[in-house]
This record gives C-alpha cells, sequence and structure tokens, in this order.
C-alpha cells in the first residue's frame, strides 16, 4: 500500500483549526490512517520505516528510542507535560469558540484585536492559526485565567524552581510557522492597551527583545513601528485606528553578547598593576546600570518592560547542584561550556533588567524550547514553563513547511541498525572541524561512505522529481538543500556535488566531476558552465 501519509501530508487549511491529523503508532511510525480531530501535543517524530529490513533488524528497530535524550523518552515526564499544554489548548478553544465578545473576560481593546486576528478580510499575508492561537494563549493566561488559578500556580512553580527571578511563558512552534508574527501580535496587544489603560499594571510599552545573533537580530528590525517594512501596517495586524498607539511603544532589538559589562577604560597590564599596588583589585566594568543604559537607552526610566527571547532555547539558569559538563569529552565538552556561558550571559542580563528596571514577564519562543546538554537538566527535557504547542508534524499538516525526508534506502554494510535514522553519530569523528580553511587539504572524494551513500539516496528522490517536474513544463526546478554543520563540512559537499579541481604536490590541476549530476557546475574538463549549486555560509 502507498505510504498515504508521505503522499499526501497536507491535511488542513493553515488558516483554521486543524481537524485532521494522520495518527502515529507507539514508534512514531505512520499508520495511513486519518484521525477526525486535532493532533495531541506529544513529543514523538515520524521516522520513514527503511526499506531494508532483516528480521533481526526488526526487534532491534521496535525498541530503537525516537530520542537519544532521557528527559524527553521518560515516559511520566512528557505525559506530565503534555497533559498541561493540551489542557491549556482545550481551555483556549473553549474560550475561542464564545460567540460574545462579552464572555471573553478580557479588555475591549483585546476583544477588538481578537476579531481583527480571527474576522479581517487581509489583503495581504493573513495570520496562520498556529500564529493567532500562541497569542491567544498569551492573551488567555494573561487575561482571563487569574480567574481560575491551577494553570498560573503551575507556570509560576516551575519558574520558582529554574528562573527564581523571572516569570517565562514559552510558545512553541515550529520552524516556519512565523514566530516575528507572533511577536508583532503580542507588543501590539500590550501597548494598545497600555496606551489606553495607563493606570494598569498589566500592560506596558516597552519591549526588550533578545536574539542569539545579529542576523536575527537585523531580521526582526520590522517589529519597530517605523520601519519602511513594519509588520503592523504592511500585514494589517491592527486596525487602522490603533496604529498611532503604536507609535508610543519603545522597543530594543538586541542580541545577548550586549549584556556582557565591558572596560570602562583600557590599561595596560603593567599600569594596572603599578596603579593597583597592594591594595584590592582595580574594578573597570561597566556597573549593571551602565550596561543598561548603553544597551537600552530607550528603556531607561520605565517599568515592567516586557522581554520577548527569540530562539530562547538558548536562555537557561543551570540547574543548581549538578555537573554534567565535566563526564562529557572532546568537542561535546566544549560546546556545552559554550552553551552554558551563553546561557548563563543571556538569562544574567534579563535579571539585571528586572532588578532595575522590573520585568512583567518573559516570553520565550522557539522551535526546539528544550534544555541543552549540560544544563544539569537531561538533553532534550522540555521548558516546562511551554503553554502551547504547534510542532512540525502540525505545520505539515496545514501546508505550512514542506514535508523533510531522510535517507531509507539504508545499503550500508556491517550493521543491524539503521545509520541514516542518526547519521552524525556514524560519521561524526570523520569530518573535518571548524573553519573553512581546515577543507583545503581534505578530498571531497573521500566523504564517509555513509554520507555519500545518503546523498545518493535522497539525489534519487530529487531526479524523480525533477523529471515529473519537467514533463509537466515547469520552469523552475525543485531546490535540493544541504546543511552542514560548519563552513569546512559544507566545503567538502559542495565540492563533492558541484565538482572540483585538485591539485597534486607538483602543482598539477586534475578537474573531477560532480557526483550528483544535476547539480554539476563544471563539465568533464573542469570547464565552468551554468551555475546549479550554491554554498553559503549563513
Amino acid at each position: 500500500m502507498a505510504e498515504q501519509f508521505f503522499e499526501r501530508p497536507i491535511l488542513n487549511s493553515p488558516y483554521e483549526y486543524p481537524a485532521l491529523h494522520w495518527e502515529l503508532d507507539e514508534e512514531g511510525q505512520p499508520t495511513n490512517q486519518l484521525v477526525e480531530s486535532r493532533r495531541p501535543s506529544k513529543f514523538l517524530t515520524p521516522i520513514p520505516k527503511p526499506k531494508k529490513r532483516r528480521k533481526a533488524q526488526d526487534d532491534v528497530q521496535q525498541a530503537l528510542p525516537l530520542f537519544d535524550t532521557e528527559g524527553i523518552s521518560d515516559e511520566s515526564q512528557a505525559y506530565d507535560l503534555s497533559l498541561f499544554i493540551n489542557s491549556v489548548r482545550e481551555k483556549v478553544n473553549a474560550w475561542r469558540n464564545l460567540s460574545d465578545p462579552a464572555d471573553w473576560k478580557v479588555t475591549p481593546e483585546t476583544a477588538r484585536l481578537l476579531q481583527h486576528w480571527r474576522q479581517h478580510k487581509f489583503q495581504s499575508l493573513r495570520p496562520f492559526f498556529c500564529q493567532v492561537e500562541a497569542a491567544e494563549t498569551a492573551i488567555w493566561l494573561a487575561e482571563v485565567a487569574p480567574k481560575g488559578k491551577s494553570f498560573l500556580a503551575h507556570i509560576a512553580s516551575v519558574n520558582e524552581e529554574a528562573n527564581p527571578e523571572l516569570v517565562r511563558t514559552a510558545l512553541k512552534l515550529a520552524t516556519g510557522a512565523g514566530k516575528t508574527t507572533v511577536m508583532a501580535m503580542l507588543i501590539a496587544w500590550q501597548t494598545v492597551n497600555a496606551v489606553r489603560h495607563p493606570q494598569s499594571n498589566r500592560f506596558t510599552r516597552g519591549f526588550l527583545l533578545v536574539t542569539p545573533g545579529i542576523t536575527i537580530r537585523d531580521r526582526l528590525r520590522v517589529l519597530q513601528p517605523n520601519d519602511p517594512d513594519s509588520y503592523y501596517a504592511s500585514r494589517e495586524l491592527l486596525p487602522s485606528d490603533m496604529l498611532p498607539d503604536l507609535q508610543k511603544a519603545k522597543i530594543v532589538i538586541t542580541n545577548y553578547h550586549a549584556f556582557k559589562r565591558r572596560e570602562r577604560m583600557q590599561i595596560a597590564s603593567g599600569t594596572r598593576k603599578l596603579v593597583q599596588g597592594r591594595g584590592p583589585e582595580l574594578n573597570t566594568l561597566e556597573t549593571e546600570g551602565q550596561m543598561l543604559q548603553r544597551v537600552m537607552p530607550e528603556l531607561m526610566g520605565m517599568k515592567n518592560v516586557l522581554v520577548i527571547n527569540d530562539e530562547a532555547h538558548h536562555c537557561y539558569r543551570e540547574k543548581p547542584d549538578t555537573d554534567d559538563v565535566s563526564s562529557l569529552k572532546g568537542d561535546d565538552k566544549n560546546e556545552a561550556k559554550q552553551n552554558n556561558e551563553a546561557a548563563r550571559l543571556w538569562i544574567s542580563g534579563i535579571e539585571v533588567v528586572k532588578r532595575k528596571l522590573g520585568v512583567q514577564r518573559v516570553y520565550d519562543l522557539s522551535a526546539t524550547p528544550f534544555f541543552l546538554r549540560g544544563s544539569g537538566y537531561a538533553e532534550g527535557t522540555l521548558f516546562p514553563w511551554t503553554v502551547s504547542d504547534f510542532s512540525l508534524m502540525d505545520a505539515i499538516e496545514c501546508g505550512i513547511v514542506k514535508l523533510p525526508r531522510v535517507p531509507v534506502a539504508d545499503n550500508v554494510p556491517g550493521g543491524e541498525m539503521p545509520k541514516f535514522r542518526n547519521l552524525w553519530e556514524h560519521i561524526g569523528k570523520k569530518m573535518p572541524k571548524k573553519g573553512r580553511g581546515k577543507a583545503k587539504a581534505l578530498d571531497p572524494l573521500s566523504l564517509p561512505a555513509e554520507l555519500q551513500t545518503a546523498l545518493n539516496a535522497l539525489y534519487g528522490h530529487y531526479e524523480k522529481t525533477f523529471e515529473m517536474w519537467q514533463a509537466q513544463q515547469i520552469d523552475v526546478p525543485p531546490v535540493f538543500i544541504v546543511v552542514c554543520n560548519n563552513t569546512s563540512t559544507s566545503k567538502l559537499v559542495y565540492d563533492y556535488i558541484s565538482g572540483f579541481v585538485q591539485t597534486d604536490d607538483d602543482g598539477r590541476e586534475t578537474p573531477h566531476e560532480g557526483r550528483l549530476a544535476l547539480f554539476r557546475n563544471t563539465d568533464t574538463f573542469g570547464n565552468a558552465g551554468q551555475t546549479h549549486t550554491q554554498s553559503s555560509s549563513t
């Protein structure tokens, strides 16, 4: 029987409540059975069964965990967190279906925004259901849930344990589901209410958006009301009469590195020792207040700033009285140390904002709000303050993102376990370290056999799709994307796919064709032709 799940993955409209989902069995495999309800929040990922199977391998496959993480595979934890998220979802859905806005128990301004997002005839991009639901969940918890405090008590309890100085709420949306739009909706909701209810301490017009890097920070400029491409006007996220209120918002977008306190003066080490003498060590770092003045001068003097963390899984406080890092080795240990240092700087910066200015609430947005390795929590443990979940499976079934594929024709000899499922575990030690220069002396034709076979398996599917598109006279070809862990690996894979010229010790050059014919950039003699394949380091 045809694998209907992979042939017809899209079941729902991206703009409506998802009413159907594909059933998965206990191993996370599609059963090809449609279920007439929304997919419940679970932390499972469907993987196509490998085509090459033996009886012994069948037994191993049945026992193969979907995640090599204690946090997700632990049944009690998965049940408890799923139960909480699904309970919130049910409450929000019942509240959403109330026909009379008077029953919503929100401010008139919030009611207008909700009606606008749900019913407005958008001329440009209409918000996805998942984007509206994420904003609705935040609104329900802030304006409605206080009437019944069990949900808020849970959020307060888990924050007291993991983030004792902050109140964090995580909104989980699959990559590609549009977190930036959700941020704009949260800012609009808070600002309009703060402007029209200036005496209320439930709302604010001061916002700090923290990102993990400069690229993301620049992408979020559309959240500034005065930006030429501002989402509020271009995407019609507010009724026109509310747009002037957004001009009163104070929004600072920064990356977490800015929280690192800088030297106020540069003193040579010899001079420092001379000046210090036998006295206490000189303190030339910024104070916390000076750091805030540098990073967010627009917010100085405001109270109860609202913080939004983008890619929030990089922000956490390590679990007290634990030391996971010491048990790791090599690159894993170094990576864990770097992750913890970054996370510590990020959350410490927000805690400074809380002490000096006041933080109303922190909204965490991420497709993967899980603790990282070395945090003291089991790697992959979901942030327990997560309140909504729109997973990759949901996004696929609503047609928001494409269906990812993994190679299933595993013909690498010598093992019972399908290697493509966790490919990096089998090839990581054979691949180059960071830095594009480290790939210069390496041979693209010496890529691990497992990686070559995986590329060829996926290319085989691409080739069939390409031929179908050609037969239908579709001018634009399908796109084949390979994501690598660093620039040196990407250089090797790029050369393997597109072709390259190899120079020996005597300076003689030998051209090599790309191993994937449709992606070759050179001919048999090494002459450049049409550019089919490009490499990017972003």
